[in-house]
């Protein structure tokens, strides 16, 4: 008989001898193999003592980054959320009011701002579509929750504080785009 593929293999139906019918040789090859493993360094971190330094172009945990006078530099532009793939970004954006110079670099700002965490992807396209270098993908690790709600992030969440600034000196961006 012809196949199609021309792969077909001849199966033999060899009797097995009485040691392969026992197994003996498998099993003590397993536990052979077994043994090894006993003596082997062990990969496992304990956790929160031990952590696993990362790369430098790992992306973890979003954030909105003020200058250097304490202000916002989220202009609620919309690129980010333009470019972000799972559409995991939304803002809405209004018009800074008199008084408020020390808040907002620009006249407009984000009012709102939600990175929801369940469906970002981590791309780092918000941050590379930011034309005000506003948001960053930083070294911290997204923390674990329990309630879906919690994983939508706000303001609250994203803006870094006056008092505690995060360096992002080695994924800001200097020099020339290319294009």
């Amino acid at each position: 008989m012809q196949s199609l593929s021309n792969r077909s293999k001849l199966v033999s139906n060899k009797k097995l001898s009485f040691m392969e019918k026992l197994y003996i040789p498998v099993i003590l090859g397993g536990m052979w193999i077994t043994f090894k493993h006993l003596f082997r360094k062990n990969n496992t971190l304990k956790y929160p003592e031990e952590t696993k330094k990362f790369a430098p172009v790992y992306r973890g945990m979003h954030v909105l980054k003020r200058d250097e006078e304490g202000r916002e530099n989220c202009t609620a532009c919309g690129l980010c959320a333009v470019a972000c793939p799972a559409e995991a970004i939304t803002m809405t954006a209004n018009e800074r009011e008199k008084g408020e110079e020390g808040l907002y670099r620009e006249e407009k700002y984000a009012e709102t701002y939600e990175i929801n965490m369940l469906r970002c992807i981590f791309c780092g396209l918000c941050e590379e579509a930011c034309p005000k270098e506003a948001i960053f993908l930083t070294d911290r690790i997204v923390p674990t929750n329990f309630e879906r709600g919690e994983f939508i992030y706000g303001k609250d969440r994203l803006v870094e504080k006056v008092d505690a600034r995060i360096d992002i000196s080695a994924r800001q961006f200097t020099g020339k785009r290319k294009i």
